[in-house]
């Protein structure tokens, strides 16, 4: 029967991970992995230590396990431990290890991993671009709320502030099950681009555009696929020297 492992006590799910802070700033990374390494792997096989220079990373350090039950009796046994003369504050790591993925379910879990880890972070970010153009939109809303009835302009008549106007950025857009491609060549059809886009998981249609040349939506059964295959195609080079742009549908 399997031990279920807790969470830490600031929440974070038990994983193979553990995360190191509070770590000497001034120390050479070398003599510093050594040092982890030394204490650390009393506790199980370390099978990657990241600890870096740079200024975002500076005193902190990520020591995988390819066990959690290793993580959980480190941070159980060594928090407060003081090395160099700080005590270490240990918790698991907000995400699973790569390498831990790779060693314990393979290249296509790892895959798999890495392409939802994409489609939260451009999740992320396109509810981060909604944000910001709300708050764009609200001094101008108020400015216009707060002006004399005759002032406000005639029904029908577009706003001039490019701020109203403002739209989640394409780069941004969450992800979706459909594709939306530009820049083909003007002689792309519907054959060419099921060459193209068919090998990848759910695929389902391809839609052209009357009267457009050089777009098309790529639909897929789940959002799964249509990750899968932006990441592997946006910016592949066709005819003419011409590069594929891929973005998700706006909804």
């Amino acid at each position: 029967m399997a031990t279920t492992i807790a969470a830490s006590a600031s929440g974070t799910p038990a994983n193979a991970t553990v995360y190191v802070r509070n770590l000497e700033e001034g120390i050479k990374i070398d003599v510093l992995k050594e040092h982890l390494t030394e204490i650390f792997s009393e506790y199980g096989n370390i099978i990657d230590l990241v600890a870096k220079r740079n200024l975002k990373a500076k005193g902190q350090a990520f020591i995988v396990f390819d066990d959690p039950a290793s993580a959980e009796k480190a941070i159980n046994d060594v928090q407060g431990f003081e090395l160099f003369d700080k005590p270490m504050m240990l918790d698991y790591a907000k995400t699973r290890s790569d390498k831990y993925i790779l060693a314990t379910s393979g290249e296509e879990e790892l895959d798999s991993h890495k392409r939802r880890r994409l489609a939260e972070k451009e999740r992320k970010q396109a509810i981060e671009a909604t944000e910001a153009q709300k708050r764009l939109k609200r001094p101008s809303e108020t400015a216009e709320t707060s002006r004399p009835a005759k002032a406000s302009r005639g029904a029908g008549l577009k706003s001039s502030n490019p701020a109203a106007a403002a739209v989640v950025p394409e780069e941004y857009l969450p992800p979706n099950k459909t594709l939306f491609v530009q820049n083909l060549p003007d002689s792309y059809d519907t054959a060419n681009l099921t060459i193209i886009f068919e090998r990848f998981e759910g695929f389902k249609e391809i839609r052209l555009v009357p009267g457009r040349k050089g777009i098309a939506f790529v639909e897929y059964a789940a959002e799964a696929g249509a990750i899968s295959a932006k990441e592997s195609i946006a910016g592949m080079t066709l005819e003419d020297g011409k590069l594929m742009k891929v973005t998700y549908q706006r909804q």
